[in-house]
C-alpha cells in the first residue's frame, strides 16, 4: 500500500473513530479532535475543565476506540512516585522483583495532576520525555505508542500544586472543556439514566497507530509553513524580534521551540485528518491556540485588564 492510500484509509477510519466516540461523548467535538490529533501526533495533552464535564470517560473512550492499554491514576497529596511508577520488592525467594506501576500503558490518565506534589509530578516527566523510567538504577521501557492525558481543575486553587512550566510545555495541548450546550446536556442526560450500554469498537491498535504517526512525520511541509510557524512562536516573546506591542504589553514570557515543533507536527496531523497530502497555514492556526495557550505567560496588566490567552493568540494569528 503506498503512502498516499494509506492516508486515504486513515481519512475513512478517523471519521469512523469520531462516531464511534460520539456513542458516548455527545458534543465535545472539538476537544475530542485535539486529543485525537495529540494522540497521531505522538504527544501528551493537559484537559483543563470544571468536574462533571466527562474528562476521564472521554478518555476512557477514546482509549477503547483506539485499541490501547489504559490506566487511571487519581493523583492525591499523599501520592508518592513508587506509587505510579512502580517498585522493586522482595519476592518468596528473598530476590528483588520489579512490580510495575500504572504508568505502563498506552495512555495513561493523570487525574488532577497538581493536586499531587511536585515530587510526584516530576515522575511522569521521564515518562513522557523519554518513554522510560528508572528504578534503582535500571531503565524499564514503556509500552509505544505512550500518551499522558493530565486533567486539571480551573477554579480550586487550595490544597494544589501548579504544575512547573518546564512540565507544561512536555504538553503538547492545553484543551479547555466548556460547559455543554442545552441540547447537549438534554441528550447526555437521556443517554445516561438508563440501562443501556454502548459497546466501544476498537478501530486501531499500538502498531498501526505507530505506523500512522510515523506516516504523518513523512508528510512534506513547504518552507513558507514552516517559516510562518515559526515567526507566530517569535512573536509570542516579548523581548524577540517579531513581537508586537500587544505581547510588549502584556506577556513576561513566550513560548520556546517545543512549541514551533508542535505546530508542524499537529498541523500535519490536522492537514491528514482532512484529506489533505501537506499542511498549510491555515493547519498551523487550526491548531495554534491549544498549543500556545499553555505556553504563554501573562503579566498583571493583562490580569487586571482580563486579557485571555487565547484573546492574545487571536489577535497573533
Amino acid at each position: 500500500m503506498t503512502e498516499v492510500q494509506k492516508l486515504k484509509q486513515f481519512v475513512a477510519k478517523y471519521q469512523e473513530l469520531k462516531s464511534e466516540i460520539a456513542k458516548v461523548i455527545v458534543g465535545q467535538e472539538k476537544v475530542v479532535d485535539q486529543i485525537l490529533w495529540s494522540v497521531f501526533s505522538g504527544g501528551h495533552a493537559l484537559l483543563i475543565g470544571v468536574p462533571g464535564l466527562a474528562k476521564t470517560l472521554m478518555v476512557q473512550t477514546i482509549s477503547q476506540a483506539l485499541g490501547l492499554d489504559f490506566k487511571r491514576v487519581q493523583f492525591t497529596p499523599d501520592l508518592m512516585p513508587s506509587d505510579i511508577i512502580g517498585a522493586e520488592l522482595l519476592d518468596e525467594k528473598r530476590q528483588f522483583k520489579f512490580i510495575k506501576g500504572p504508568v505502563f500503558a498506552n495512555i495513561v490518565l493523570a487525574d488532577e495532576i497538581n493536586r499531587t506534589p511536585p515530587k510526584t509530578q516530576a515522575a511522569l516527566l521521564e515518562a513522557m520525555q523519554e518513554k522510560h523510567v528508572t528504578v534503582a538504577g535500571k531503565s524499564y521501557a514503556l509500552p509505544l505508542p505512550y500518551f499522558v492525558l493530565a486533567t486539571q481543575n480551573p477554579i480550586e486553587q487550595e490544597g494544589t500544586y501548579p504544575l512547573p512550566e518546564a512540565q507544561l510545555d512536555r504538553f503538547m495541548f492545553s484543551i479547555l472543556l466548556e460547559y455543554p450546550s442545552y441540547e447537549e446536556e438534554v441528550n447526555v442526560v437521556k443517554n445516561t439514566t438508563t440501562i443501556r450500554k454502548e459497546n466501544i469498537k476498537a478501530l486501531f491498535n499500538a502498531d498501526e497507530i505507530a505506523s500512522l504517526q510515523n506516516l504523518i512525520r513523512q508528510m512534506p511541509v513547504a518552507d513558507n509553513v514552516i517559516e510562518y510557524a515559526v515567526k507566530l512562536v517569535g512573536k509570542t516573546r516579548p523581548a524577540g524580534e517579531f513581537a508586537p506591542a500587544l505581547v510588549k504589553e502584556y506577556v513576561d514570557w513566550g513560548a520556546g521551540p517545543r512549541a514551533s515543533q508542535n505546530l508542524i507536527l499537529a498541523a500535519k496531523t490536522h492537514a491528514a485528518s482532512k484529506s489533505k497530502f501537506s499542511p498549510d497555514i491555515a493547519d498551523v492556526k487550526a491548531v495554534a491556540t491549544g498549543i500556545l495557550r499553555h505556553r504563554i505567560i501573562k503579566n498583571y496588566k493583562a490580569e487586571a485588564e482580563g486579557f485571555t490567552e487565547e484573546r492574545i493568540i487571536a489577535e497573533l494569528l
